[in-house]
């Protein structure tokens, strides 16, 4: 039964109809191209076009020259596959319904400019990631604000409980991938009860996300249950772009007081209930306080795009009436930032970037895959070039073969120029954490791949002088001693082997 269930089910069912649309369509325009060389020459005239146009795009150099192959290679097909997947933009639909929603978010985000001159007195040079972020997000700086970093999905998950039982109001939760199983069924109950008890419990989750393990119809099972639920983007089978944008963000706010975002999905390998790729090392990070309300406008902002009413769009009724600086007055500061593909600023990978550029000391990374562009692959060289101590942790056991072979071939350029990667020995790390000189910290949801910085919507947090960077240091020594260093032994590869990375890499900007 269980192997019928996948042969039918609805991955599997909308991955045949793809592959194939791709199949006719490649069969439609050979035949075509076939009747004569002129109308080949044709084709190949309109490719050369196209190469340009795709060339005068705002887009990374990678990218485009990853569909100038495809699209020279095989003319016309390559053309009309571009077209229908290759524009990396979102639906005009969805850029409508969201930048109406953020027209009346951004009127609640304020900056306290006081908290920035505080910062800039400090430290000029390190507050320019904070001006950016504050300036391109646009995300305030926070203070008043606790953080309680979590070095692993089940401390996590343990935390959430506690304070999902604590909620009164409201409950906002948002997530990439939720599976039935421990943790989601643990949380599920609760936000039940919740909904009884007359909370307003709303909830997003990505349908792509979703699709393996998820019925088709599970936002009705919710809606049922009273809690009211977008399935995000949903997957139809069908050739299109927009099926390139997905919500790979993890929010979860209660009440307006408390926020959770990192790594961990909803789903039981997150918290080690079962085990996939050995031993599953992930992040959160939990917010108490004045910077929980950017997450809460993030939510909403998103919720109020597909989901809205005008009475909703009256953000004000859902800020905590409490004076968060009697509690929370000696932190440091906290900015929330949430990264989405409807502009062309990559505020992730500038982020990161920053972080890089401003470093004196040391740069410790997590990440579970490590796809990246030029300007990242210069921006953690010239750090190490400089004596920066640049050390990455990438996964000892993969989830996905060949995003694993894309993420060691990133790694030989990098070694020969001083950085330092680790593989994470006990098994998958999915945490996506950047650390630097004891002051400045990231925790969040974007990887460093093509998909996170340039497609995906993401979150996370920024962290400037708060206690938790203590934690976040701490946990980084321990998993650097629970690794293994990689080093760049001059090996070589067999040719096919050699070559098959090297097509991986080439066209890693379009996977």
């Amino acid at each position: 039964m269980k192997f019928l269930d996948k042969l039918f089910s609805r991955i599997v069912i909308f991955g045949i109809l793809l592959i194939l649309q791709v199949f006719m369509l490649f069969f439609v325009v050979v035949k075509f191209s076939e009747v004569t060389n002129q109308i080949y020459g044709l084709f190949l005239i309109v490719s050369i076009i196209a190469v340009a146009y795709v060339n005068t795009r705002n887009i990374n150099p990678a990218y485009k020259l990853g569909w100038a192959i495809v699209i020279m290679a095989f003319p016309m097909f390559g053309i009309m596959f571009y077209f229908f997947v290759g524009n990396k933009k979102p639906a005009r639909k969805l850029i409508k319904k969201l930048n109406r929603s953020q027209v009346f978010t951004q009127r609640m985000l304020n900056q306290d400019t006081s908290i920035i001159e505080e910062i800039i007195n400090d430290d000029p040079y390190g507050a320019g990631n904070i001006m950016y972020i504050e300036n391109y997000g646009p995300y305030p700086i926070y203070k008043n604000t606790k953080t309680n970093f979590f070095k692993l999905g089940e401390e996590a998950f343990e935390d959430m409980l506690i304070e999902i039982k604590k909620a009164k109001k409201y409950i906002f939760i948002e997530y990439f991938i939720v599976h039935e199983g421990k943790m989601w069924n643990s949380i599920l109950d609760i936000l039940e009860q919740k909904v009884k008890e007359g909370v307003d419990v709303r909830f997003i989750y990505d349908d792509i996300g979703s699709v393996t393990v998820l019925p088709a119809k599970y936002k009705r099972i919710l809606e049922k249950k009273g809690i009211k639920t977008i399935a995000f983007n949903p997957f139809v089978p069908f050739l299109s772009m927009v099926m390139n944008n997905r919500d790979h963000r993890k929010i979860m706010v209660i009440d307006g007081k408390v926020g959770y975002t990192g790594g961990i999905n909803l789903s039981d390998e997150y918290i080690n209930e079962i085990e996939r790729f050995g031993h599953w090392k992930d992040n959160a990070i939990k917010l108490e306080g004045e910077a929980v309300w950017s997450f809460t406008m993030m939510f909403l902002e998103m919720w109020n795009g597909l989901r809205p009413t005008d009475n909703e769009l009256e953000y004000e009724k859902f800020k905590p009436d409490y004076n968060f600086a009697k509690e929370y007055s000696n932190e440091g500061y906290v900015q929330p930032y949430s990264d989405s593909p409807l502009d062309n600023e990559i505020l992730s990978e500038n982020i990161y970037i920053n972080i890089l550029n401003a470093a004196k000391d040391y740069v410790y990374i997590y990440t579970p895959y490590l796809i990246i562009d030029n300007e990242m692959t210069t921006a953690l060289i010239l750090a190490a070039k400089r004596g920066v101590d640049v050390r990455i942790v990438i996964p000892g056991i993969p989830d996905k073969k060949n995003a694993f072979e894309l993420t060691k071939s990133f790694c030989p350029e990098l070694i020969e120029n001083g950085v330092k990667v680790y593989h994470y020995t006990p098994g998958f790390i999915h945490g996506k954490c950047f650390l630097s000189d004891d002051k400045v910290a990231t925790v969040g949801t974007a990887n460093m791949d093509y998909r996170s910085l340039y497609l995906h919507f993401e979150c996370g947090v920024y962290l400037y002088k708060t206690n938790s960077i203590k934690e976040i240091k701490k946990d980084m020594l321990q998993t650097f001693e629970v690794s293994t260093k990689r080093y760049n032994k001059k090996t070589k590869l067999p040719f096919l082997f050699r070559l098959y990375r090297s097509l991986l890499r080439l066209f890693a900007p379009l996977m």
